[in-house]
């Protein structure tokens, strides 16, 4: 009875000591790691969108076992009872504490379909008609602009002019390309003389903003082509997002007593 008893004892201390190892990935100097730790630090390896295989499982075991070991080490020197130490973990507990109320504010008040639909529909209203592929040649008197347009109806090219003269660093190493654009992507000046030329057409006249004087030629006109509705959802929904945030931000700010 003795015996069996014994062989019962030592079957039950071997079950036992196996489910603790089954919850700790392992012993550190007498001390459990538990599986938590593992689970924990895969879950925000997961979020950041990188898969957990084998592999990385393997790794984020070895670097709970390595922060156990360090963890321990800096206890042992009374490192936890330091002010730095104490100033920090206030500064990540506050970061961390922020975060999951944004991301909680986020998750009750999500941007929806209707919301980026009716975002995408106001930028088509706004960027629908014609597109223009046009050119111009900055410079900063009216005298050098009406020079230039002399010049060009004399058959001088408007491509060299534009990069030996004009004051545009965007445009002017470029023979004053300004690529297909929708109107309203420049200010009304350049925009009102640039819409009442013709395809190939040149500005009888300098045209003048707050850049300086515009010698424009017009080299195309088409029908603008927009992105569909699911090619810019993404970018959109991440805009919106952002805004929202942002706003509810603001308005905590705003209800907030300070004095």
């Amino acid at each position: 009875m003795k015996t069996l008893l014994s062989v019962a004892a030592v079957a039950a201390l071997t079950l036992s000591s196996s489910m603790a190892m089954a919850q700790n990935v392992a012993v550190v100097n007498g001390k459990p790691v538990p599986m938590t730790r593992v689970e924990m630090l895969a879950s925000q390896v997961a979020k950041s969108g990188r898969p957990v295989n084998d592999e990385v499982r393997a790794q984020i075991k070895e670097e709970v076992i390595a922060r156990e070991i360090f963890m321990q080490e800096a206890q042992k020197r009374g490192l936890a009872a330091s002010d730095d130490f104490k100033a920090q973990m206030e500064l990540a507990r506050q970061t961390i504490l922020i975060r999951e109320l944004f991301a909680d504010y986020q998750k009750n008040n999500p941007v929806t379909d209707a919301d980026l639909k009716a975002e995408y529909d106001k930028f088509v209203a706004a960027n629908a008609g014609k597109e223009y592929k046009a050119r111009h040649i900055l410079v900063e008197k009216e005298e050098e602009a009406k020079d230039i347009i002399a010049r060009l109806n004399k058959g001088e090219k408007f491509e060299e002019l534009a990069k030996k003269m004009s004051k545009d660093p965007g445009s002017g190493a470029n023979g004053g390309d300004l690529d297909w654009a929708n109107s309203s992507s420049y200010v009304p000046e350049f925009s009102q003389a640039m819409t009442k030329l013709e395809k190939g057409a040149l500005t009888a006249e300098p045209v003048k903003s707050q850049f300086g004087w515009h010698v424009i030629r017009v080299d195309d006109i088409r029908d603008a082509k927009l992105p569909g509705f699911e090619e810019v959802k993404p970018q959109i929904s991440q805009q919106m997002t952002q805004q929202k945030l942002a706003k509810y931000q603001e308005d905590l700010r705003k209800k907030a007593v300070i004095k």
